[in-house]
């Protein structure tokens, strides 16, 4: 399958279609406390020593204040 196809695709999907090789996979994430929204999507696909890698991210992310919690000072 061409690696260009599955970019953008949900990562469920991905994982359905790739899931008779090995991978791994990495979640890309903002540098700032953060909640994912939307569908968690496959946004690299590459292949090193036969096994297949895969970045995702979701759709936009939501910033998380957390600067004081409660019951802090």
């Amino acid at each position: 399958m061409d690696r260009w196809a599955l970019v953008l695709l949900p990562e469920t999907e991905v994982r359905a279609l790739l899931r008779e090789q090995r991978m791994t996979w990495r979640l890309l994430r903002p540098p700032y406390p953060a909640l994912g929204e939307g569908a968690l999507r496959v946004l690299r696909v590459s292949e090193r020593e036969g096994i297949t890698e895969l970045v995702a991210g979701y759709e936009r992310y939501a910033r998380l204040d957390i600067g004081v919690l409660p019951g802090g000072p």
